[in-house]
C-alpha cells in the first residue's frame, strides 16, 4: 500500500505588482480607451467604407461619450445590486451596446433587436452563473 499523499494547499491568488495609483489610473483609463474604440467602430460601421466626413467624426465622438457614461454608470451601479439586477444590467447594457453597432452596419431592424436579444440573454446567463458562484445572496463576495 502506497503512503498517503498531502492534502493539496490551497491556490492563493497572484501577487498584485501594481500599486493603488496605477489600478486608480485604469479604473478610468480603460473604460475610456473602450469608450473611443466603440466610438470609433460605430463611426466606421456607419460610413460603410466611405469617406471619414465631419458629421461622421461628430458621430463617433458623440457615441463614444454617451457609451463612455454609460460605462461609467453600469461600473458605478452593477457592483452595488444584487446578482441577479447585477447581472441584468450588464445583458442590457452589452445587448444595447452590441444592437446599437449591428444596427449601424445597415442591418434590418427585426435583425437589430434579434441578434442582440440573444447576446444578452447569453451574457445575462455567463454573468449570473459568474456572479452566483462567487457572491452571497446579498451581493458579497465569497471569498
Amino acid at each position: 500500500m502506497g503512503g498517503r499523499k498531502d492534502a493539496p494547499k490551497a491556490i492563493s491568488p497572484p501577487p498584485d505588482i501594481f500599486d493603488n495609483r496605477v489600478h486608480r489610473m485604469a479604473r478610468v483609463a480603460v473604460p475610456v480607451l473602450l469608450a473611443l474604440v466603440y466610438g470609433y467602430w460605430a463611426a466606421a460601421n456607419r460610413r460603410s467604407g466611405g469617406p471619414i466626413t465631419g458629421w461622421n467624426l461628430l458621430f463617433g465622438f458623440l457615441t463614444a461619450l454617451v457609451f463612455g457614461v454609460l460605462l461609467f454608470a453600469v461600473l458605478t451601479i452593477a457592483p452595488r445590486l444584487r446578482r441577479e439586477l447585477h447581472a441584468l444590467l450588464w445583458a442590457v447594457f452589452v445587448g444595447a451596446s452590441f444592437g446599437f453597432l449591428y444596427n449601424q452596419a445597415g442591418a434590418s431592424l427585426v435583425r437589430s433587436v434579434g441578434i442582440p436579444l440573444i447576446v444578452a440573454a447569453v451574457t445575462f446567463i455567463v454573468f449570473f452563473y459568474r456572479f452566483y458562484t462567487r457572491e452571497d445572496a446579498v451581493g458579497h463576495r465569497v471569498s
